[in-house]
């Protein structure tokens, strides 16, 4: 079984980005399982999102604690929590360039992809909501998964403008990760 483990503020779109994948995970003939946890429900509160994926059903429906992967949709988090608590030796994070957030140094196996995800979505999508540009990093950070399987969960989300500027940014997000890891 897969974990991954999304941190987010409320109305940055953590849930939007659990179910996508969780969607991306089934397209690709897996059992995913994604759901939100938060505390204060209002807005910019933060939150974390999970999505569990296995080959068999996920009966598990717990909080993540030791995740194999990461995604911190809004970097300034890492100010008062530590996001990365838990993350497996060989993890894998993904954060949200933002600018004057230090991020700390991981452990020497793990990996680490900083990436403008808000800057992708504002040239494609036209708002900085860089969830979508996120999961085009994941899935090349991770080869856990293919721009067909995310373009095809994107699409029983979205439709017109909003369709086409977040393929363009899960494209971007991949394309990024990629020339990293060159």
């Amino acid at each position: 079984m897969k974990e991954i483990r999304i941190h987010a503020r409320a109305g940055q779109g953590a849930i939007t980005t659990a179910s996508l994948l969780g969607y991306a995970y089934f397209t690709k003939g897996m059992y995913p399982y994604a759901f939100p946890n938060f505390g204060a429900a209002r807005m910019g509160a933060p939150m974390n999102a999970f999505v569990r994926v296995d080959s068999k059903p996920v009966r598990l429906r717990s909080q993540i604690y030791e995740p194999d992967y990461v995604i911190i949709v809004d970097a300034t988090l890492m100010r008062g929590f530590n996001c990365f608590a838990g993350l497996k030796e060989d993890g894998i994070a993904i954060v949200s360039q933002r600018e004057g957030v230090e991020i700390p140094k991981l452990k020497a196996k793990q990996k680490l992809y900083v990436i403008p995800a808000n800057d992708i979505a504002m040239k494609t999508i036209g708002r900085p909501l860089g969830n979508t540009a996120l999961l085009g990093a994941f899935a090349a950070a991770s080869g856990e998964l293919d721009i067909e399987a995310l373009t095809a969960s994107v699409k029983q989300r979205f439709s017109g403008k909003a369709l086409e500027g977040n393929i363009q940014a899960i494209q971007q997000g991949f394309d990024f990760v990629k020339n990293i890891k060159k």
